[in-house]
């Protein structure tokens, strides 16, 4: 009879998840520190939420009855309540506010930092799971709020290694293109997301895409067709001059000024206003008109932000190795949301923050050789010379754990040069042997494995070798002072 065939799993991860080694970890959580210290100094505190939220309080990523997992990971609690994965960080808080708001100090000033989930399609660069690190202002109602954000950002932007000329944070706030579509009578919501969306295609389609898309509309390369705005030729050079305010040469204050004529009254008018505080507080702060400039082409998030908008674009370029650049654009966003914390309270609550996707902006650091992670402490592995003494040689890790050494006892399988060889794979610095030998002598002996590496590559003649300084021994007791000796050259 035949033996039934043993089940094994395939080893495989899913689809748009990734294995982050140690490397990247590193990178993202040295990102990461250096942000939340930026943060602290401007009196932002931690906050913390869970990994699932009911689905309802994701707001417009919120699962129909029909497709639970729209958007999001979601399952059934076992009263039936439909949770899903957190989407980002930002509905998780306004939930947690409008749980917590009397209790709360407002402004509400929180950073966050955490794993997000999407159940999306996943393509180059875009995972279903990853970190993001946020910033954001709650119970704050002007304009100072948003420039402060603005200067936050900047000041991540230093922190994270990078230079004035190497990034910019580009602002608009959305009132300034609903005053222009005002101005056209052409303000109806339909109107005005296809507006939105043709601006926000500039970079992509040039000005003849976007003045199709403005118009009757666009036919792509595929042959698909997008129904545009409907705006008339007066129209559609309106919009386009109100988006080359931004183009001449001149200060955040020039822009305005070139922007006030095209916005007409209302809700550009109010615009206006919050830019010209926005750019007095950014002077004020010292934010250079490099780091910081107005620009009406920047949209974000459609039907979500409801003032001030910004994006950090990194200008620095890296390179793959054949030369040929690395496209990141975008690493960094954010602007004023004041309407969402009213989805649970039923009264508007102003709020305003910024937001950077961790790994990709780690990314792009590494990619320019900006801010690393800091290489760990050296690695000394304790070899198992004589497996009946792991006693000692667990006592040996811990004495230079005490020590403020990065350590560990070996406790594999294998003879020494096994173990040697694993010590290598390791990265470790060095290798600590007490045989019999040395056990009887009161010492122990240590291989310097960087310094062997280099010898390995430089000495051919079998004598040299062994007149190096490689190897080394010391006294029992004085192990832990000799490898600081080793690592400060002495």
């Amino acid at each position: 009879m035949a033996k039934p065939k043993t089940f094994k799993p395939k080893a495989r991860r899913p689809r748009g998840f990734e294995d982050r080694a140690s490397d990247a970890l590193r990178a993202e959580r040295a990102l990461v520190h250096a942000a939340s210290a930026v943060y602290e100094r401007w009196g932002f505190e931690p906050l913390e939420t869970p990994a699932f939220e009911y689905a309802d309080a994701l707001g417009k990523f919120l699962p129909d009855a029909e497709r639970p997992n729209e958007g999001v990971f979601a399952l059934q609690d076992d009263d039936e309540q439909w949770m899903a994965l957190r989407y980002d960080l930002t509905a998780p808080l306004a939930r947690f506010v409008a749980e917590n708001f009397q209790d709360l100090a407002k402004p509400f000033r929180r950073y966050q930092f955490g794993e997000v989930w999407r159940n999306e399609k996943p393509g180059p660069g875009r995972f279903r799971q990853f970190v993001q690190c946020d910033a954001d202002s709650v119970g704050a109602p002007g304009p100072a709020a948003d420039a402060e954000m603005i200067a936050l950002a900047c000041e991540v932007m230093g922190a994270a290694g990078l230079t004035e000329g190497e990034y910019v944070v580009r602002v608009n706030d959305r009132r300034l293109l609903d005053g222009v579509l005002e101005s056209l009578g052409a303000a109806d919501e339909t109107s005005r997301l296809r507006v939105l969306r043709a601006i926000d295609k500039l970079d992509r389609l040039g000005r003849e895409g976007v003045e199709q898309l403005l118009g009757a509309g666009r036919e792509d390369e595929s042959g698909d067709f997008t129904e545009g705005a409907g705006l008339d030729g007066d129209g559609i050079r309106t919009v386009m001059g109100f988006l080359d305010a931004a183009s001449a040469e001149g200060s955040r204050g020039d822009v305005v000024a070139r922007l006030r004529s095209a916005v007409g009254e209302g809700r550009g008018e109010a615009g206006i206003a919050a830019l010209e505080e926005i750019d007095a507080i950014l002077s004020a702060l010292g934010v250079s008109e490099n780091a910081a400039i107005f620009d009406p082409s920047v949209v974000r998030g459609l039907g979500y932000y409801t003032g001030p908008v910004f994006e950090t674009e990194l200008l620095a370029v890296p390179t793959y190795p054949d030369g040929s650049p690395m496209q990141f654009g975008s690493v960094a966003s954010g602007g004023r949301y004041d309407d969402l914390v009213a989805r649970f309270t039923g009264q508007a609550v102003p709020a305003t923050g910024f937001s950077f996707g961790v790994s990709r902006f780690a990314a792009a650091l590494a990619a320019l050789d900006r801010l690393g992670a800091a290489e760990p402490d050296p690695l000394v592995v304790v070899i198992a010379a004589d497996k009946d003494r792991m006693a000692d040689y667990f006592a040996m890790a811990a004495e230079l754990r005490a020590a403020g050494l990065r350590a560990e006892a070996f406790v594999g399988g294998g003879n020494m040069g096994k173990q040697l060889k694993y010590a290598d794979r390791r990265g470790a610095r060095f290798a600590v042997i007490e045989g019999s030998d040395e056990r009887e002598r009161g010492e122990v002996a240590i291989k310097d494995l960087e310094l062997g590496a280099e010898i390995a590559a430089e000495v051919s003649d079998h004598d040299a070798w062994r007149e190096q300084r490689q190897q080394f021994t010391a006294l029992r007791g004085e192990l832990a002072s000799a490898i600081r000796r080793r690592l400060s050259g002495d």
